[in-house]
């Protein structure tokens, strides 16, 4: 991350742990001591007040986090193809294709969403100027619906909305392995792994609560595709809350890389042309943030995947 300007609420499962630890929980690509300097040099408050780096953190603490850019270093438009499902003066919905970052960050400045997004919509002021328009994100090799904010206001509500998880979030998965029972809730809390901070556990020490709910919908032995929803939205949940039940994603290099190998030589092949995980987001349900009317967007399965199926068929 470079020149961060966040903000976060404490929710009472991340409440009674030290400030330097609880932006290590929500920050990825930098170190304790770097937190730890932010903080000494008051780039952290805690409910607009200057704290210590071993303060306590309370439920419903205000931590803002503003460290000042050394050299203008705002992300800028660059012409990258967008599947635009929906465009008024409020909001996008976007079909995001695999491989795409979200915003720039951690040594990325060009060949995300936010420079597609700025070629196509022109300068958006909603949200943190390094990652405008920004409401909620997929991980680089997810595809599927994303609602974009155009204004302020719109972001304000949206983000809102999915705080309060009013927003209906289904995906559709491929999973190694036959889930049983064949529909089912998976909540356990997760958070950053002990032992390796790139990836998300529920081994963690420090855990936030996260609910996925399951159903199996189509079975091409021995892989089953599944519809996926979310209560919460934490970082790689439905790829750690599946493995954790031990059915990881299909092309899960992270969480289930090995299970490929354990296929007939036909379908570990198809695995690995694939060159992705078989997570889509399908379909997304929510207020539109200036008419208040409910809006339902679906995006089709990407070719990849749909060559996928056909493999296993």
């Amino acid at each position: 991350m470079s020149n961060p300007n966040e903000s976060w609420t404490v929710e009472a499962d991340e409440s009674r742990i030290r400030l330097d630890q609880f932006l290590l929980n929500h920050i990825q690509g930098e170190s304790r001591s770097q937190l730890q300097n932010w903080i000494r040099k008051g780039y952290v408050t805690v409910n607009g007040s200057l704290v210590k780096t071993g303060y306590t953190v309370k439920q419903e603490d205000r931590i803002t986090l503003n460290v000042p850019s050394a050299t203008p270093d705002q992300p800028f438009a660059e012409n990258i193809p967008l599947d635009i499902l929906y465009e008024d003066s409020d909001l996008a919905v976007i079909n995001k294709p695999a491989g795409l970052v979200c915003h720039t960050g951690a040594g990325v400045r060009s060949g995300t969403l936010v420079n597609a997004l700025l070629f196509h919509m022109g300068p958006l002021n909603a949200g943190d100027p390094g990652r405008p328009g920004i409401v909620h994100r997929l991980d680089k090799y997810t595809s599927g619906v994303m609602i974009i904010a155009k204004n302020g206001n719109a972001h304000r509500n949206l983000a809102q909305q999915f705080k309060n998880r009013e927003v209906r979030k289904e995906y559709l998965a491929m999973v190694y392995g036959i889930p049983a029972p064949p529909m089912g809730t998976i909540d356990v809390p997760i958070g950053r792994d002990p032992n390796d901070r790139k990836k998300i556990s529920a081994r963690a020490r420090h855990k936030r609560n996260a609910v996925t709910h399951y159903k199996v919908i189509r079975i091409y032995a021995p892989v089953a595709l599944l519809n996926v929803r979310i209560e919460t939205g934490r970082t790689h949940q439905i790829r750690v809350h599946l493995a954790h039940k031990g059915h990881p994603i299909v092309g899960d290099a992270v969480y289930g890389s090995n299970r490929a190998n354990q296929l007939p030589a036909r379908l570990a092949q198809a695995v690995h042309r694939l060159n992705r995980p078989f997570l889509h987001s399908h379909r997304l349900e929510f207020s539109h943030p200036g008419t208040h009317k409910p809006l339902v967007f679906e995006a089709p399965l990407p070719q990849e995947l749909r060559q996928f199926i056909e493999a296993m068929e």
